[in-house]
């Protein structure tokens, strides 16, 4: 079988192809590396107070509210 090229398939066709095709290692390392290298280098500590963990609760809601907006 010739394998696809994953470079030029869009995120949701390479996410659709690894779904219908989970055993196939090159297109799972492809969409790996396709959202690895898209997420942000920005890293947070872990709550530690309950009112932090209230915190991040209401900055998620606010990112998720962006997302809907755009």
């Amino acid at each position: 079988m010739i394998e696809p090229e994953f470079s030029s398939m869009s995120k949701t066709e390479l996410r659709a192809f690894v779904i219908a095709h989970p055993d196939n290692k090159a297109a799972f390392r492809a969409f790996v590396d396709r959202f690895t290298s898209e997420a942000s280098p920005e890293t947070f500590d872990i709550p530690k107070s309950n009112a932090e963990i209230e915190e991040v609760e209401i900055l998620i809601k606010q990112k998720l509210e962006q997302l809907k907006m755009s």
